[in-house]
């Protein structure tokens, strides 16, 4: 039982003190993990670390990683299964069954909302890390979080996707991939 966090938190410190925001020439991280303004425009920033933060929040929430998740024959990803049950009113349905009774209801559905908070599709509307630990150490009114990046998986390869490839994919479906070693 000795616990590893392998995720991408420590980005945002990558980039000079009088900055809030950098863009990278190359993405280095773990799909699944990475903030969708990292992912797609090579943008990070403090956010991006908060939404590295939301993943690992649901993935111990609910047991499951976050980049194995699978959900019979739906194409919804981990954050997109808990978004579902979430608008659906039914958010304690995706909670590990191995923690059975040994929780208080109010302060999971606590966790599940700051972590989509932390997860939502822009950054702006993310918290700061700061506010999240006041959000996780005090009884404050949290708002409603909005709809999350990453909700759906691609089907046909098992990775995730932000837009529609049928309307905006390669007409030939290939990819230029450069491998660079850290």
């Amino acid at each position: 039982m000795n616990p590893k966090i392998f995720s991408d938190f420590g980005l945002a410190r990558i980039f000079k003190g009088d900055k809030n925001q950098e863009k990278t020439n190359r993405i280095v991280g773990t799909l699944g993990y990475m903030s969708p303004e990292y992912v797609v425009f090579g943008k990070f920033s403090t956010k991006s670390d908060v939404f590295s933060f939301g993943v690992i929040l649901f993935e111990i929430i609910t047991g499951k990683k976050s980049n194995g998740f699978c959900q019979g024959d739906s194409s919804l990803s981990l954050i997109g299964h808990i978004w579902q049950s979430w608008k659906a009113e039914r958010p304690l349905e995706i909670i590990d069954s191995s923690l059975k009774d040994s929780y208080p209801p109010h302060e999971v559905l606590r966790c599940i909302q700051i972590g989509l908070l932390c997860v939502q599709e822009d950054a702006l509307d993310r918290p700061t890390m700061s506010a999240v630990v006041v959000m996780l150490n005090s009884e404050i009114t949290l708002p409603s979080p909005k709809q999350p990046a990453f909700v759906f998986k691609n089907s046909r390869n098992n990775s995730y996707s932000l837009i529609d490839e049928e309307q905006f994919g390669s007409v030939n479906e290939l990819t230029i991939s450069d491998i660079v070693s850290r």
